[in-house]
């Protein structure tokens, strides 16, 4: 939350100039004060626990944030029960008459399928259309950050000889943007996908500014249009124990899977995973709802536009 000073207190842009966020009086009186309405589209097969990795990142504000759940009509979920989806569930026809301030739309496992082939494709680009005149920022994970980059600005993603996967360092490139403040210079954070977009692309995309890269990982994160398009290409909401699920999921299954990079000390998976990105995380989180949803959002969510 923003700092509330005199005008004209000398700490004031010493504060602003160190990217910190600081409120003058005027601004205080004058701001209209309701609860925020984000929208997830969850896309993950077990919902479940992507709905408590998210929340969990949403919940380090003083916000009230209202939550909708969205799934995709238009696929079938194998691994999330009818009846968790029909009570706890909404879809895109009964809310896309509405307006939010937020949208996240997660991550899927389909990196490995081109993105025209994808069953709910056509329904994630018309999600991806409303929200440019329907919501006033949106944030893309992982998958969706791929989607994203191809849908609004034709770059497509590219195979990964092996599976990016594990928790990878990463740099901030642009501190003064808000959404990087509060980050250490150098941050962790988890990847896990087979594909990913060109960096080089990205940087020479004149519509998007990237806020942070990894020597490994390639970009992390990037924005545009000052914050009403948000993309993540990992994953800074997975829990404690969600590479080691997955490590040993594959691993059942017989799939060509190495440990997770710099996750299990000693790279020993009968060892317990060390969490070392849940701070940068509760950052990212807060600062998305703080900088590019609260203090800027229309009071009367009809001024979207």
């Amino acid at each position: 939350m923003p700092i509330k000073t005199k005008s004209n207190l000398p700490a004031k842009e010493i504060l602003e100039n160190e990217n910190i966020f600081v409120m003058d009086e005027y601004r205080a009186t004058h701001q209209d004060i309701r609860p925020l309405e984000v929208l997830i589209l969850n896309n993950m097969p077990i919902k479940q626990d992507t709905e408590l990795q998210l929340l969990r990142c949403l919940s380090n504000t003083p916000l009230q944030v209202n939550v909708t759940f969205l799934n995709a009509k238009s696929h079938v979920s194998l691994n999330t029960s009818a009846n968790h989806l029909n009570e706890f569930y909404t879809t895109f026809d009964e809310v896309k008459h509405r307006r939010f301030d937020g949208l996240i739309i997660t991550g899927a496992p389909v990196e490995d399928i081109a993105f025209e082939e994808v069953d709910y494709w056509e329904e994630i680009c018309e999600i991806m259309d409303w929200a440019q005149t329907h919501v006033h920022s949106t944030l893309h994970i992982c998958w969706a950050a791929q989607a994203g980059f191809y849908h609004y600005y034709g770059i497509n993603k590219e195979y990964l000889p092996q599976k990016l996967f594990g928790v990878y360092e990463h740099r901030v490139m642009n501190r003064k943007v808000p959404l990087v403040r509060g980050f250490d210079d150098i941050f962790l954070a988890p990847h896990s996908r087979h594909t990913q977009t060109d960096s080089a692309l990205i940087h020479g995309c004149k519509e998007l500014t990237v806020l942070a890269e990894s020597d490994e990982a390639g970009v992390f994160l990037a924005i545009a249009e000052e914050g009403k398009k948000i993309f993540v290409t990992g994953h800074p909401e997975y829990d404690r124990i969600t590479l080691s699920n997955e490590y040993f999921r594959d691993l059942k299954k017989g799939l060509p899977i190495q440990v997770p990079y710099h996750y299990f000390p000693g790279d020993d998976p009968t060892q317990k995973p060390l969490l070392q990105w849940r701070s940068h995380s509760n950052n990212l989180y807060s600062n998305w709802l703080n900088y590019y949803v609260y203090q800027t959002t229309p009071y009367d969510l009809e001024n979207i536009r």
